[in-house]
C-alpha cells in the first residue's frame, strides 16, 4: 500500500517535533511542551508507522526500543584510536604537565579547556549524514563493542542531528553515566526482586549498556555528556576545544554545560578547587577533572605519547575506597530512634581524611555484606558523605567469626526496639524518653502544631539539652527565669516572654497534645479522628490494636505504632509527669453529626485565616484535608493567588469553594 504524499508530510514533520522535543527536554532540561502532549505526538506517529510499516526509518522517534536480543557484540575497529589520559594527583603534577606543555609550545601561557571528568562508560558515535549509524564502546581503544542498539535507548543520544554544516561524517567521544537518582532506583528495584545489588553507578551503567537485550537497556536510566570528536570528514570544525563543543550542542549533542576556558595552571587549579567542593552536589559521579590545550593547532603540535595525549590531562580527585579491618561493630541510635550499626575501623586515609567509622545502614544491609568484626573490608567515602563498606573480602576472614546480630532493646535507653515488617529500619521505641532522641522529641512538642511553644527555637532547645537543663519534655515547665538568662541569646525579657509561652501551653486541645507526643504515623489529621473518637487520653492509652484499627484512617500499621507507644512506661511516665506540671486540656464531646464525614478538601491560595486553623475545623467537622488533587477530591478551598492545585481541579471538574463559602459552610 502506497503513503498517501499528505502522510509522509505528516510524519517528517512529527519526526522533526519530536526530535526537537527530545533535544529540548533531556539535553538542555527545557521542555517546550508537557509530557502529555508529547506523548500524544509520539503516539500519533506509532499509529501512522503501524498503518504504513514503510515510514519507519532507523532515526524514527518511535524506533528508541526496536531491536530484538543480540546473542552477542559484534567488534568495532575505531578509525581514530580512543586515547585514555595520564593522571595527575597532586598540584605539583599538574605544574609539571603545564611546564612541559609550556616548554614544548615555547609560551609563557597557555588556554586550556576545563571540565569535570565524568565516572561512566566512554563510547564513539558515528554519524553519517546526520544519522546515528553505530556506536561502540571504548574496549582497549583499537576495537570497541558494537552497542548500537543499547545507545539507541538513551533519550539523550540524538538519532538524527540538528542545525547547519553537519560534517557527512562525525564521530563523536561521550561519557555514558548514570545519575545518583537513577542509581538509587536501580538498586531498590533489584533489592525487591531479591537480585544482586550495584556496587556504583559507572558499574551499573557499564552493566547496563551491555545487555544483550536493549529492552533492559531502555529501562535503565542511562545519559550522556558528549566530550570531543574522532574521525571528521566532509566537513569542517572550529578551532578550539570549547568552540568544537559549542558545534556539537549546536548540532543537539548533549554537552557539559560548565565546561570553561581557563588561563594556565592557576586558572586550572581555582577550577579542580571549585569542583572539590561542588561534587557532592552534582547529581551524577565525577572523579576529578579534565584539563585540555583549548588550541587545536597546539593539540597537533603537542602530539601523542603510546597510550596518551600530550596535551590532556585528568587531575583526579583523592582516592574514595581503601582497604582497612573492621576492629568492631557498635549500634548507635539516632534523634528520629534509628538503630545504626556501625563499624568501628583500623584508621585509613581515604577522600582525603583518616576514617575510624563506617556505616552499615541497617541490619539487613549487615546481614547481606555479612560483615564481622575482624574482617578486611573495602571502605568507600565520598565528600562529606558518611564513609560506608563497600564489600567484605571473604578470602581474609580469620576463622572464629561471628554474624552481627542487632539489640533487642536501645543501647542508650534499654526500650524494646520494633520494626515494622516491611521496613529496613529498626527503632527504639522511647521516643520521650530516650536521650539520643530527646533534642527532637522537644523541637517536635514545641513546635507551632503541637504545643505552639513561642519563643522555644532550635537552638535554644539544643542548649538547654547539652547544658542538661532539661532532659524530657516535661521539665520544660519547670524553667524559670534564672535557668533561661544566662544562655547564649537570652536576655531577661526574653527569658520572661519564653516562661510566659509555657505557662500559656499549659492550657491545649487533646489533638495538638497526641500530635506533640510524636508517635510515628501519627500527624495532625490522625491525632484528631483520634481524638474525636477516644474524648480522652486514658481511653486512647487503654486501647488494644483492635479498638485502634477500628478507627477511620487508622490502619494496621499506624494502630501498631500508637500501642507500642503506650505500652512503653517510659512514654507513660513522660505524659504523667506532663499532667503533673499542668498540662490540660478539655474532654471532647463526640460530635452527633459530622456535615463533612468522608470528604476531601484540598486548600491552596493565600488565605485570610490560618491554614492550620481552618484544617483544624474541617477536620473537626469529620472531613479530611489533603495535600493534592486527585479523583478522590471532593472540595477544592481557594485563597488569593491559587496555583496548580486550582487549575487541576477545573480540570477534572471538581467544585471549588472560596475561603467565605467554605466558612459559611462550617458555620451551619
Amino acid at each position: 500500500m502506497s503513503v498517501p504524499k499528505s502522510v509522509r508530510a505528516r510524519a517528517r514533520k512529527l519526526h522533526a517535533e519530536l526530535h526537537e522535543h527530545n533535544y529540548r527536554y533531556y539535553s538542555r532540561d527545557d521542555p517546550l511542551i508537557p509530557d502529555a502532549e508529547y506523548d500524544q505526538l509520539l503516539r500519533e506517529l506509532q499509529s501512522l508507522e503501524e498503518q504504513y510499516p514503510q515510514l519507519i526509518t532507523p532515526d524514527s522517534p518511535t524506533q528508541r526500543v526496536g531491536a530484538a536480543p543480540l546473542k552477542a557484540f559484534g567488534e568495532v575497529r575505531h578509525e581514530q584510536r580512543m586515547l585514555s589520559l595520564d593522571n595527575a594527583f597532586s598540584d605539583d603534577e599538574l605544574l609539571d604537565f603545564d611546564r612541559r606543555v609550556r616548554e614544548r609550545l615555547e609560551t609563557d601561557e597557555v588556554e586550556y579547556a576545563a571540565e569535570p571528568k565524568l565516572d561512566g562508560l566512554a563510547v564513539s558515535l558515528l554519524y553519517r549524514d546526520g544519522r546515528l549509524v553505530r556506536a561502540a564502546t571504548r574496549g582497549d581503544g583499537i576495537t570497541g563493542e558494537d552497542v548500537t542498539q543499547n545507545v539507541r535507548t538513551i533519550a539523550s543520544v540524538p538519532l538524527k542531528l540538528a542545525g547547519r554544516s553537519i560534517p557527512e561524517v562525525l564521530e563523536v567521544r561521550g561519557e555514558v553515566y548514570m545519575s545518583h537518582a537513577g542509581f538509587e532506583a536501580l538498586n531498590q528495584q533489584a533489592a525487591s526482586a531479591g537480585q544482586k545489588l550495584f556496587v556504583n553507578p559507572r558499574n551499573a551503567a557499564a552493566g547496563s549498556l551491555r545487555q544483550l537485550d536493549p529492552a533492559i537497556t531502555a529501562r535503565r536510566s542511562l545519559e550522556i555528556f558528549c566530550y570531543g570528536v574522532g574521525q571528521v570528514s566532509g566537513g569542517t570544525l572550529a578551532e578550539t576545544h570549547t568552540d568544537i563543543l559549542a558545534q556539537l550542542q549546536g548540532w543537539h549533542l548533549r554537552v557539559y554545560e560548565d565546561v570553561q576556558r581557563v588561563t594556565g595552571v592557576s586558572g586550572c587549579i581555582a577550577y579542580y578547587q571549585h569542583y572539590e567542593q561542588q561534587r557532592e552536589r552534582l547529581p551524577f559521579e565525577i572523579d576529578g577533572v579534565v584539563f585540555k590545550v583549548n588550541r587545536l593547532q597546539q593539540q597537533q603540535s603537542l602530539g601523542f605519547v603510546a597510550r596518551a595525549p600530550r596535551w590532556a590531562i585528568a587531575r583526579k580527585f583523592p582516592a574514595q575506597q581503601r582497604e582497612t579491618r573492621v576492629l568492631g561493630i557498635e549500634v548507635q541510635v539516632g534523634r528520629t530512634g534509628a538503630l545504626t550499626p556501625v563499624a568501628r575501623l583500623q584508621p585509613v586515609f581515604v577522600g582525603g581524611v583518616t576514617v575510624t567509622n563506617a556505616t552499615l545502614h541497617n541490619e539487613e544491609e549487615v546481614q547481606r555484606k555479612d560483615v564481622r568484626k575482624g574482617d578486611t573490608v573495602i571502605v568507600r567515602r565520598a565528600g562529606d558523605v558518611i564513609p560506608e563498606v563497600v564489600r567484605v573480602i571473604r578470602e581474609r576472614r580469620p576463622a572464629g567469626t561471628q554474624k552481627f546480630q542487632l539489640p533487642t532493646s536501645c543501647p542508650v535507653c534499654h526500650s524494646h526496639v520494633v520494626r515494622v515488617e516491611g521496613e529496613a529500619v529498626a527503632r527504639c521505641s522511647g521516643g520521650l524518653f530516650c536521650p539520643a532522641q530527646r533534642k527532637e522529641s522537644i523541637k517536635h512538642f514545641a513546635s507551632r502544631r503541637a504545643m505552639d511553644i513561642e519563643g522555644l527555637g532550635d537552638k535554644l532547645v539544643e542548649q538547654l539539652v547539652e547544658k542538661e537543663r532539661i532532659s524530657h519534655v516535661s521539665d520544660l515547665y519547670r524553667l524559670t527565669v534564672e535557668d533561661l538568662a544566662g544562655l547564649e541569646r537570652m536576655a531577661e525579657k526574653s527569658a520572661s516572654n519564653l516562661v510566659e509561652a509555657l505557662q500559656r501551653s499549659q492550657s491545649t486541645t487533646l489533638p495538638r497534645f497526641i500530635y506533640a507526643l510524636g508517635i510515628r504515623e501519627v500527624g495532625e489529621a490522625t491525632a484528631q479522628t483520634l481524638a474525636r473518637e477516644f474524648g480522652d487520653l486514658d481511653l486512647l492509652m487503654a486501647a488494644d490494636i483492635e479498638a485502634l484499627e477500628a478507627v477511620r484512617d487508622v490502619g494496621p500499621v499506624v494502630a501498631k505504632r500508637i500501642s507500642e507507644f503506650f505500652t512503653e512506661q517510659h512514654n507513660r511516665k513522660v505524659i504523667a509527669a506532663l499532667r503533673e506540671a499542668g498540662v490540660h486540656w478539655p474532654v471532647v464531646e463526640k460530635p452527633q453529626a459530622q456535615p463533612f464525614a468522608g470528604k476531601t478538601f484540598v486548600l491552596t491560595g493565600t488565605l485570610s485565616m490560618p491554614r492550620a486553623e481552618l484544617k483544624e475545623r474541617l477536620q473537626s467537622m469529620g472531613g479530611r484535608v489533603a495535600g493534592s488533587v486527585s479523583k478522590q477530591t471532593d472540595f477544592v478551598v481557594v485563597g488569593d493567588n491559587p496555583g496548580s492545585k486550582h487549575d487541576k481541579a477545573l480540570k477534572l471538574g471538581i467544585p471549588v469553594l472560596d475561603e467565605a463559602t467554605c466558612i459559611e459552610m462550617l458555620s451551619k
